[in-house]
């Protein structure tokens, strides 16, 4: 009997490819670099020169003597001088420059391997329906959502190391902001928003006592209800801050490609895709989806359109479909932030004075070099939400097709674990067996405490929150760009 068996193989397999295929062939490298978005490369100096007519070279700087040496300062041009800035497609030699050009492909490669070996997974617990057998998939999703975590936090951290600006106090203040407002929704009764977290909660209070009872302790729950909703907000408060300066660059992001899409289409699917976390918030506000689908009322008769089962089905794959719709909008929304270059340019035109042609060339240069850290910001929400609705599926023990009432109605009873575990321990000279057996029902022991009800409630409430941060910062970063910024 194996702990892994056939999923242990995927893993290793996944794992060889990884080394050895996806430093040649890289989705993160073909989404930057696929010829479809191109950058605008800074002027040269003898390029600015000649704009400015000045070709001489003792014309380009002034001369001054401070105690008998030479002091020498930049050349400058006028602001309104007729520039116009050459485009490059993006290549892989470009993205050797590129900042956190490793972290975001690590973080998109990474992504696609571990949903590759999700899906493996979940066709194999289709056809053969083991159960006995540890889901590796899940481990895979929990990487994914840590190396996310840990870049969101790497990119915050820098935030709060720039002294002048306020950078730092916007991400405290938006943490504060999203811990009161975690606060607020956790009290808020599942008459309105269906989380199950108060179910999820109660069993695993029971379990965990029943299970600490069988050990002969004596325990009155191993956390309280207070405590466990404070560290919950906390972690909420975390990840809306991570999520802050993602959900304003996307705003902005959103305005710029929208001015830059001709297509009615494009324009249309601009705005679902900005919509999307509002759609997948709504998905949980009990009187305006579940209770309207569940309940109808028709004439005299309330008939539901679908059972509850299907509607959980139906959730999941609708914020599938909206992530990949964000994943297939990421080109339009790279091109907008890449077009800030010349924006940039065209403002400053506007301007009267002059600027010296370092900080011109920083201006336009540095649009480029930050593509990364933008792309990272765009993908790793995504990829949380993603992989948070995986673990919603699996631990939660949802389907992926209809199934009728009664299956989803046996969420604790139903372990992978579970079963005739200890009817057949093997004998005492059997050492590989006994370790195997104990392994399997210490897992099974765990089982019976994090149950399936648990995890619907958590994974429920956490995608929910993720869609919650994105769609209000983005709301926020919309209503700043349009009408508190000075055109």
């Amino acid at each position: 009997m194996g702990v892994i068996g056939v999923q242990l193989v995927v893993t290793m397999v996944m794992a060889s490819v990884m080394q050895k295929i996806l430093p040649h062939y890289s989705l993160a490298r073909w989404l930057l670099c696929n010829g479809s978005l191109r950058w605008y490369q800074h002027p040269t100096e003898e390029e600015l020169r000649l704009l400015a007519g000045k070709q001489q070279r003792g014309k380009s700087k002034k001369d001054r003597k401070y105690n008998g040496h030479i002091e020498n300062k930049p050349l400058t041009i006028p602001k309104d001088i007729d520039l116009h800035l050459e485009t490059k497609s993006v290549t892989e030699v470009d993205t050797l420059a590129l900042h956190y050009f490793p972290e975001y492909q690590w973080l998109v490669d990474f992504t696609v391997a571990a949903t590759v070996v999700y899906l493996v997974t979940e066709v194999y617990y289709s056809l053969m329906k083991p159960t006995q057998e540890m889901n590796i998939s899940i481990v895979w999703c929990l990487l994914v959502l840590t190396f996310a975590i840990k870049v969101l936090f790497s990119l915050t951290t820098h935030y709060f190391k720039v002294e002048e600006g306020g950078e730092r106090s916007v991400c405290v203040t938006f943490g504060f902001f999203f811990f009161v407002k975690a606060m607020a929704i956790l009290i808020v009764t599942e008459n309105y928003l269906e989380f199950g977290l108060e179910t999820g909660f109660t069993n695993f209070s029971e379990s965990a006592m029943q299970f600490l009872e069988k050990q002969g302790l004596e325990s009155q729950g191993p956390v309280s209800k207070l405590t466990f909703k404070f560290f919950l907000a906390i972690l909420c408060s975390l990840i809306g801050a991570f999520l802050t300066f993602p959900g304003l660059r996307l705003a902005q992001m959103h305005l710029d490609a929208l001015n830059l899409a001709t297509e009615k289409i494009t324009q249309t699917l601009l705005h679902i895709n900005f919509l999307a976390p509002l759609f997948m918030v709504l998905l949980w506000v009990k009187p305006i989806t579940k209770d309207y689908i569940m309940n109808p009322t028709l004439g005299k008769e309330s008939v539901p359109l679908m059972t509850e089962a299907t509607f959980d089905t139906v959730r999941l794959w609708l914020i599938l479909l909206l992530c990949v719709l964000r994943l297939a909008l990421m080109r339009n929304h790279l091109q907008a932030y890449l077009n800030l270059a010349q924006k940039c340019v065209d403002q400053m035109k506007k301007e009267a004075g002059r600027i010296s042609t370092v900080d011109l060339q920083k201006m336009v240069a540095r649009v480029f070099y930050y593509l990364c850290v933008i792309a990272l910001q765009y993908v790793a929400p995504l990829v949380m939400l993603l992989h948070t609705t995986l673990l919603l599926k699996t631990l939660g023990n949802h389907s992926w097709g209809i199934y009728s009432e009664s299956n989803s109605d046996s969420l604790v009873e139903d372990h992978p674990f579970s079963g005739s575990i200890h009817s057949e321990l093997p004998s005492t000279d059997e050492k590989m067996k006994v370790t195997v057996t104990q392994i399997t029902m210490a897992l099974g022991s765990l089982k019976t405490i994090f149950t399936p009800l648990l995890f619907r409630g958590l994974l429920s409430f956490l995608t929910w929150w993720i869609a919650a941060c994105l769609f209000a910062t983005s709301l926020f970063g919309l209503f700043y760009h349009q009408y508190l910024t000075v055109a």
